[in-house]
């Protein structure tokens, strides 16, 4: 067993808490942020653990640019899939009306900017991305459950070239 595959078995557990669930979203989006700045978006803390990019939209009443670092799931077909979970609160999180109101956006994967497209995914294709999602990261649909809302997954497509593959080596320096 891989080690990363061991600490992600080990903290998943954790991440379904109710006490990770308040902290996290006081203080994972400050540390990302600063890391973010100080590495130029070339080192996320939860690139750790998971496939992770920081997603540029624009706002979707101010039309301001806007980041949000997420976690993604690839889809095996060179394009990702976010899940608006937000730490299971029971509000969508603000990067995912900006995708509504503007699909078109920008991804930074280690510091490098891709242009992406976002479709909401269908109600007939949820069951799928959501087993893709738990195969990357066990239990993570719980989020939706304790939310009491329907989490919207997005399938982001490069508007050229295929989505960046994760650099496997990255995680080793």
């Amino acid at each position: 067993m891989r080690t990363v595959e061991a600490v992600r078995r080990a903290v998943a557990p954790m991440t379904r808490m109710r006490v990770f669930r308040w902290l996290g979203p006081r203080i994972l989006p400050a540390l990302e942020g600063a890391l973010g700045a100080v590495t130029g978006h070339r080192v996320q803390v939860s690139a750790l653990l998971v496939p992770s990019f920081v997603l540029v939209t624009r706002g979707a009443r101010s039309g301001r640019e806007r980041e949000a670092p997420l976690m993604y799931t690839p889809d095996g077909h060179g394009r990702a899939i976010v899940a608006g979970t937000s730490f299971a609160r029971s509000r969508h999180p603000d990067w995912t009306y900006n995708l509504i109101a503007h699909p078109r956006a920008e991804i930074v994967v280690r510091g490098r900017r891709w242009s992406v497209v976002a479709d909401l995914i269908a109600d007939g294709d949820r069951e799928a991305a959501w087993r893709s999602i738990e195969a990357q990261w066990p239990g993570y649909r719980a989020y939706e459950r304790d939310s009491g809302r329907v989490v919207r997954l997005f399938l982001l497509q490069p508007v050229a070239g295929p989505f960046p593959a994760r650099d496997r080596r990255a995680r080793r320096r």
